[in-house]
């Protein structure tokens, strides 16, 4: 642990899927020295990049699970988090940034910002994460980095501020001139770590001078000081590190970096980037509730002195039990000492703390505030908070996206039921997006997640990871329904069976609420004709009637419920009655009400040849999808951005791969939900009411 604080870093890196985040990582690991020799995400040597531990990862060249490292670079140590670009794991790029101070948002010098960039870029805002922009791939065909920035400050609505200029471009790629130094530094040696400054190519120097002039415009506002010295002419390089720094923690600029991972080009000066300008613990603000002041808001500090507060962003099951990460914000936690649970009240003991280096690990005796470590042994569920016991306070969990494809899975034989539980069982503890539970009418055990590659790699992982073969039955679009119009309801419920009865009686009115809302319960009950201690019980009634809704059995949403008025007995009118009159006012009136089916649609984004324009729309098309808009980019490739039902997606990336000779690849991502067509919503009816009629038989 480096003894000063202000010299740690805890940085991810995120990107759109195929940036080259992975291979970014392990030039950074290469060149800190935490590895002896570089190996590529699809390697020829089969061993894989060194952050794809899992053998899937490495057989798909895809990152599936977020990994942790740490490094030296010169007097800083640096916790890093490599986090997979794909869509349907998404949180593990949430609850890495829910840790982390700084991010280095990676883009490919050639597709540019794309879908995944934008869904990193808002989860960067959400918590509030200060980041530098690596344009890479600089050594491919069509790479543009100036465009790039361009399409940082349109799409993503960031000051992107490029700090270099390459030299070269594509094949002729050679290395960058960097405008603060105004210095062209080349990377030789076999793995590009011999970094050579030298005089700025001649034909490059007026374009140099002209871009300084535009960094140094933009650095400027964040630095008054510095805007004198640009006047006199008197800039030095401090003032302009002293100002980009300022102006990166306040989220207010980006600074622009350039290279290639892939032919060892850049990196080094990215690393240098990121201690001059990324926080440390002690320049970003977070905070907790304190339990023992009703909620009240805490500022956490990251001094050591003070009682320790952690929070467990992330659980993996490992050959030694379950290993939880921890990223320590105030105080310290060492070997021995006693931990208590905010949210169970438990007491552990930490026996072995750990720090990770992908899945490697390194024993150390204690960890300060700022830093992120990992232990074994405690039970406790992702989000919880621990302290030393001193203080209750807990710290707020990460957003969790809702799932949006589900998939029945059936053991094969009687061994394999017992494994699939307790990979089941494992999966949901790890990651907060997949859910399983047995459907309470079919018996079959349902899974749900984000995405078909996110389910597709859990049944693969239950197969190798717990010698667990299941089937699979359709996948399941997570459909809603909705009512379309108010409905008034007045129900009584009354029921006389000897002695007390039940008895209750409410009026009020069923309306939609706008989009986005789930479920609003209002009460204008006035004069006590229904009690105050049975409205509550009300609200539960219609709430129960929420996970099942009456025309074809899936959750509703976008409700509002309105109490007007009501009667209640001295005798008979309980919790129970009031919530059975919830319930059959519900019945009666939820067909009134006009109900609807809603479907997921989804956000894609196509990319591929130009010459398969008119194929790649036509697929879109034929899949009831809407064609938001075309663009063509450079190098001859084209993007189509479109909005299309997720239960005409099933099957595309075959589909695709066939009409574009495999060139093409896409990217999708939940965007909201929308009516239903009436076609289908009559078949989803119909199919819903078969089934009741088989189970009535």
């Amino acid at each position: 642990m480096a003894a000063d604080i202000q010299k740690l870093r805890n940085i991810g890196i995120s990107a759109h899927i195929d940036s080259g985040k992975t291979t970014l990582t392990e030039r950074i690991l290469f060149y800190t020295g935490r590895i002896h020799a570089m190996h590529e995400v699809r390697g020829k040597d089969d061993v894989g990049a060194t952050m794809d531990s899992m053998e899937l990862e490495r057989e798909r060249g895809i990152t599936i699970q977020s990994a942790a490292t740490f490094a030296i670079w010169g007097d800083h140590h640096i916790n890093i988090i490599d986090t997979p670009g794909h869509v349907d794991f998404t949180i593990e790029v949430e609850r890495a940034l829910r840790v982390l101070d700084g991010a280095v948002l990676v883009l490919c010098g050639v597709a540019g910002v794309q879908s995944q960039s934008m869904t990193v870029d808002r989860q960067m805002r959400r918590y509030n994460v200060p980041r530098l922009a690596f344009i890479n791939k600089l050594d491919r065909s069509g790479a543009n980095p100036a465009r790039v920035t361009e399409q940082l400050r349109e799409k993503l609505r960031l000051n992107a501020v490029m700090m270099q200029l390459p030299i070269g471009l594509e094949a002729d790629f050679e290395g960058v001139i960097d405008l603060v130094t105004m210095k062209a530094v080349r990377f030789e040696g076999d793995g590009g770590e011999d970094v050579v400054e030298g005089e700025i190519p001649a034909d490059q120097l007026g374009d140099a001078e002209i871009a300084r002039e535009t960094m140094l415009d933009a650095v400027s506002m964040f630095s008054d000081e510095l805007m004198e010295a640009i006047l006199e002419d008197s800039v030095t390089e401090d003032l302009i590190h002293e100002a980009v720094r300022t102006g990166t923690l306040a989220m207010d600029f980006t600074p622009v970096y350039l290279g290639s991972a892939y032919k060892n080009k850049g990196v080094q000066n990215l690393l240098n980037a990121v201690m001059r300008y990324l926080p440390a613990p002690t320049d970003i603000e977070n905070t907790a509730v304190d339990l023992s002041n009703d909620e009240a808001t805490i500022r956490l500090e990251s001094d050591p002195n003070k009682p320790l507060v952690a929070l467990a962003f992330k659980l993996e099951d490992g050959r030694y039990g379950q290993l939880t990460y921890l990223r320590v914000y105030q105080g310290q936690i060492a070997k021995g000492m006693s931990i208590f649970n905010s949210r169970s009240g438990k007491k552990h003991k930490v026996g072995r703390l750990v720090r990770m280096h992908s899945d490697a690990m390194e024993d150390i005796d204690s960890a300060s505030a700022g830093d992120i470590v990992a232990l074994f042994g405690i039970e406790c569920a992702s989000g919880d908070t621990f302290t030393d016991g001193s203080v209750q306070v807990s710290m707020s969990s990460m957003h969790v996206p809702e799932a949006v494809i589900s998939l029945s899975v059936k053991p094969v034989d009687k061994k394999a039921q017992e494994n699939m539980s307790k990979a089941l069982g494992r999966f949901v503890r790890e990651d907060p997006t997949f859910r399983s539970e047995v459907d309470r009418e079919s018996g079959e055990t349902v899974i749900s997640g984000m995405g078909e590659l996110h389910l597709d790699v859990y049944v693969e992982r239950m197969r190798r990871e717990y010698d667990c073969e299941v089937e699979t039955g359709a996948p399941q679009v997570a459909f809603r329904e909705t009512i379309s119009r108010r409905a008034d309801f007045h129900y009584t419920h009354r029921k006389q069976t000897g002695g007390s009865g039940q008895y209750g009686q409410i009026v009020g009115y069923m309306e939609p609420t706008e989009a986005g809302q789930d479920f609003e319960f209002v009460s204008k009950v006035r004069g006590g004709n229904i009690p105050t201690e049975f409205i509550p019980s009300v609200e539960k009634g219609f709430v129960s009637c929420l996970q099942k809704g009456r025309l074809i059995g899936f959750p509703l949403q976008g409700l509002r419920v309105v109490l007007t008025d009501g009667k209640s007995h001295s005798v008979d009118s309980s919790d129970n009655a009031f919530q059975a009159a919830a319930r059959g006012a519900f019945r009666d009136t939820y067909g009134k009400a006009k109900p609807i089916i809603l479907e997921p649609v989804m956000k894609l984004e196509v990319e591929g040849p130009g010459e398969f324009q008119g194929a790649l729309l036509k697929t879109l098309l034929q899949r009831r999808g809407n064609v938001i808009g075309t663009t063509e980019e450079e190098g001859g490739f084209c993007r189509v951005e479109a909005e299309v039902p997720l239960a005409e997606m099933f099957g595309y990336a075959t589909e695709l791969r066939s009409v574009s000779q495999g060139k093409a690849e896409f990217t999708m991502e939940f965007a909201r939900y929308l009516p239903a067509s009436s076609d289908t919503q009559q078949e989803l009816k119909e199919k819903y009411k078969s089934q009741l009629v088989i189970e009535e038989d």
